[in-house]
């Protein structure tokens, strides 16, 4: 087992441990590493500890927290520097402002284009990894099967503006409806839709599955369906509350006359968002264990029979 997959499961265990894990690995002066500080960090971090000690060095602890944050568990290379963790915060809030304004048709599938592409980007590079080898047809459908999904997502976003600026128009009932009502719960399934695209051949092909001293078991198609459905349903609640709860806040403020211009209430809404967006970014990430659990009476019969362990464990990815 990875060593990323170790301190998840020795100190990730319930929300509130994955919650305040989170905090520090979503740091963004982490980026600022370099490649060789993160080989280091790398190295420092198999210590060798059992699966389920805590990490009580506080160097180790740090180095374990930079891992966590630019190495793939499964293939151990260093990740993008702007598809890691601490940089999914700094991108997506200006493309969830512009892909918010709801204005035009033409200019809102653009900015949702933008939008779902950068996410279903970080969804493939942050998956797991057992699928993701060198065999081209696998890479080769994910990029076909990302790019359709992405602008299946920018049609969907934008199809209530071409209703509305085709037929109605002049309904403050409609337009309430499409301005305010549809896009959260759009963008909600669409996230969570273009993620569970893109990492298709998870569960289509399955995923590694570990025993608890970290012995790779089997390949499990139910254990990536089960990482897959957990992933992007904590997309779809992340960006669906992040379009929502701005949406119902600022209608308050604009009744309540609180910001008197049209500068001030642009202020306010974008402070909503980025103020929404940084509390749950955590919270859905720490829905569900990094490090995820599978009870062996739910796998394949072949992989099943060949341990006799209640509970395996696998990488759910983000």
């Amino acid at each position: 087992m990875d060593a990323n997959l170790q301190f998840w499961r020795a100190e990730g265990q319930s929300f509130f441990q994955r919650f305040r894990l989170w905090l520090d690995v979503l740091d963004p002066l982490l980026l600022l590493k370099s490649s060789d500080e993160i080989r280091r960090a790398r190295l420092l971090g198999n210590t060798g500890k059992t699966l389920s000690e805590p990490t009580q060095d506080d160097q180790t602890k740090k180095a374990s927290l930079l891992c966590l944050s630019s190495v793939h568990p499964d293939t151990g290379n260093i990740i993008p520097v702007l598809f890691r963790p601490p940089a999914f915060m700094p991108i997506s809030l200006p493309l969830v402002i512009v892909a918010s304004l709801q204005v035009r048709a033409k200019p809102t599938f653009f900015y949702q284009f933008v939008f779902h592409t950068y996410n279903t980007g970080f969804s493939l590079l942050n998956g797991n990894g057992t699928t993701n080898s060198e065999e081209y047809s696998v890479q080769e459908k994910q990029f076909f099967y990302g790019l359709a999904a992405i602008t299946y997502a920018a049609c969907v976003g934008a199809l209530p503006l071409v209703f509305m600026d085709r037929y109605t128009s002049k309904n403050s009932l409609m337009q309430l409806i499409t301005r305010k009502l549809l896009p959260a719960p759009l963008i909600g399934l669409m996230t969570a839709f273009t993620t569970a695209v893109v990492r298709c051949p998870e569960f289509e092909n399955g995923i590694k599955v570990m025993d608890s001293s970290g012995k790779t078991v089997g390949v499990s198609q139910k254990a990536g369906e089960k990482a897959v459905k957990e992933t992007a349903l904590s997309r779809g609640v992340l960006f669906g509350t992040t379009f929502f709860l701005p949406t119902v806040l600022m209608h308050f403020v604009e009744r309540a006359k609180v910001a008197r211009t049209p500068r001030a209430l642009t202020s306010m809404r974008m402070l909503v968002i980025t103020s929404v967006l940084a509390g749950m970014l955590p919270v859905s990430l720490s829905m569900f264990p990094q490090c995820g659990q599978i009870k062996r009476a739910d796998l394949e019969p072949e992989i099943a029979s060949s341990t006799e362990e209640t509970e395996l464990f696998y990488n759910r990815g983000i």
